[in-house]
């Protein structure tokens, strides 16, 4: 069996994921207000380790959500899966943050965009079709009561800036589904196999997070 360690922390959400062949066996999460990453991240991955009967020598890589999301919570994430694939001499595996996300969606027809919340009415965005082949990549983007104006067929937002941006985006064909989902390791499983098997890995030495957007230091 081909076990991959899943990392995703761009977002509130702390989450961990252990996956046999692309299958999720067991995830642990938790989404706090605080950003409790450098508390639970490690915790989380001893956890996955047991609860799934396997040791880290079982692993054949990591994988770890990429961005866009937030600064602190992405160094944290990629840092720890650095070490782990540096350690354990396995690959390491770079998923796309708002691709994980639209994994959530299941539609037959229609456009899925995922959104990650950013400063204000700032979001961080790209698009997918119902196959969630992306269509339009990551953009950082302020939304506007005109924002995806030009798409007649349905529109389903998923993210934890739906609460805000609903209020803007008032066309009929968009669907809003529910307020605050934050991406999961659990849906990084089929991403991350899929990029082990065609050997799409990332240089443990080089890789760093895709921010998008140079880090500020609130003043």
């Amino acid at each position: 069996m081909n076990y991959i360690l899943n990392i995703e922390t761009a977002t509130k959400n702390c989450s961990v994921a252990i996956a046999s062949d692309g299958v999720t066996i067991i995830c642990k999460e938790i989404a706090e207000q605080g950003y409790s990453h450098a508390e639970k991240l490690h915790l989380f991955i001893e956890e996955v380790i047991s609860d799934a009967a396997i040791s880290f020598s079982d692993l054949k890589a990591i994988a770890v959500s990429q961005g866009p999301g937030s600064y602190t919570g992405l160094r944290i994430g990629v840092s720890a899966a650095k070490g782990l694939s540096y350690a354990l001499q396995i690959p390491l595996i770079a998923v796309d943050t708002l691709e994980s996300l639209a994994m959530q969606v299941v539609a037959k027809d229609g456009l899925i965009i995922p959104m990650i919340d950013a400063r204000r009415m700032e979001v961080y965005s790209a698009i997918f079709n119902s196959n969630k082949e992306k269509i339009r990549e990551v953009q950082a983007q302020i939304i506007y009561e005109d924002s995806f104006a030009d798409i007649s067929e349905k529109v389903y937002f998923i993210g934890d800036s739906n609460e805000k941006v609903k209020l803007s985006l008032t066309k009929s064909n968009f669907v809003f589904l529910d307020n605050h989902v934050y991406p999961s390791a659990n849906e990084m499983s089929e991403i991350s196999f899929k990029k082990y098997i065609e050997k799409d890995f990332v240089d443990v030495a080089y890789f760093e997070p895709y921010y998008l957007k140079d880090f500020m230091f609130a003043k």
